[in-house]
């Protein structure tokens, strides 16, 4: 395995096996354990999970504990395997909290390539500890900028977690809005987000826990990726649907739906086997291939969305750089008016697309 530097930042570092698509797009996953979106609480907080609802947790509950096999041990086999960010690695795994055979059988499973986030189960998604399961497709820290874009859209940019307020070295604030920012005033009718191709439900449960007061819904095709989401939407305040894109949403959302986040796949077929073990082997194909350009289930889901949006809803993709202009090409086409939001920081492209 080969390894890249995705960020760093607010003491933790963050991994990502990395590989490039034949035409030169980044197609790295990362570990996920990016900074929030929007802007961080401030390092003397996390988030972390406990029976599948967010809770905050002292940082320094993730600190390494005691074990009967040793930092240096786990270091070593770890790095010995290809891991270049093997003490960071070694860390998260020295403190799950695992009995020794326990330990040994999770450092086994990482030096076979099986990805961190499924032996850990959870990744950090926009500073929320996501529930991920075997054989589901794994948060990428890019798709943070998706749930940046909606946030704004949505009249939250700079929001976060209203129970997270507060500055560095301070006792939190009274809950009316992170940083000190009122949370928006939502009209009396909520807004309706939907979580489209949704995975493990990231998006959604972020967008429900930052902006709180909506209608969440969050679909896949794929019952192992409903399954999860469901732990980590539903405690939010979501419903999880399973069927083929739309076909697995109420009808009663029709024309309706304020933002429509959509993660769907966008590798192209033969870029497939140019990606890491770690998604080509244990991430279910449906999640990752899109068909011979990447662009199959987009102009799918562009096709039908101004049949879900209410007048002025939008409809926001992830894609890559270079199919950003076709996913824009598809949303005129389905009826929308689109623009291209890009991240350096996440290397990240998001193409929106509003119903005018």
């Amino acid at each position: 395995m080969v390894f890249c530097r995705a960020d760093l930042s607010a003491g933790h570092a963050y991994m990502c096996p990395f590989s490039t698509t034949p035409g030169g797009e980044n197609n790295s996953r990362n570990a996920s354990l990016g900074s929030p979106c929007p802007p961080p609480y401030g390092p003397s907080r996390s988030v972390g999970h406990m029976h599948g609802a967010p809770i905050i947790q002292p940082k320094d509950a993730s600190m390494p504990v005691q074990s009967p096999l040793s930092r240096s041990t786990v270091i070593s086999r770890l790095r010995a395997a290809g891991c270049v960010f093997a003490e960071d690695e070694a860390d998260l795994l020295l403190s799950a909290g695992l009995a020794f055979d326990g330990l040994r059988h999770a450092v086994q499973r990482r030096v076979d390539g099986f990805p961190l986030e499924h032996i850990l189960g959870w990744a950090e998604f926009c500073g929320l500890r996501i529930r991920v399961e075997p054989g589901v497709f794994v948060p990428r820290r890019r798709t943070e900028l998706l749930v940046r874009e909606a946030a704004a859209i949505l009249g939250a940019a700079g929001s976060g977690p209203a129970e997270s307020a507060g500055s560095a070295g301070s006792e939190p604030a009274e809950p009316t809005g992170p940083a000190g920012i009122t949370p928006p005033v939502l009209p009396s009718m909520p807004p309706v987000v939907v979580d489209l191709c949704c995975g493990s439900g990231a998006v959604g449960t972020a967008l429900a826990i930052w902006v709180p007061g909506m209608e969440v819904h969050a679909s896949d095709v794929d019952p192992a990726a409903v399954q999860c989401a469901r732990r980590n939407v539903v405690p939010a305040g979501g419903a999880v649907h399973e069927g083929d894109l739309y076909s697995a949403l109420p009808a009663r959302l029709r024309c309706s739906v304020d933002i429509l986040a959509v993660n769907a796949p966008y590798v192209p077929t033969e870029s497939i086997s140019s990606m890491p073990h770690e998604a080509r082997v244990h991430e279910p194909r449906v999640s990752l291939d899109g068909g011979p350009d990447g662009l199959d289930i987009q102009r799918r889901v562009t096709a039908e969305a101004a049949d879900w949006l209410r007048p002025g809803g939008h409809l926001l993709i992830e894609t890559s750089r270079l199919q950003a202009p076709h996913t824009a090409a598809a949303m005129v086409d389905g009826g929308l008016s689109p623009r291209i939001a890009t991240s350096a920081e996440l290397d990240a492209t998001v193409v929106i697309g509003q119903l005018l």
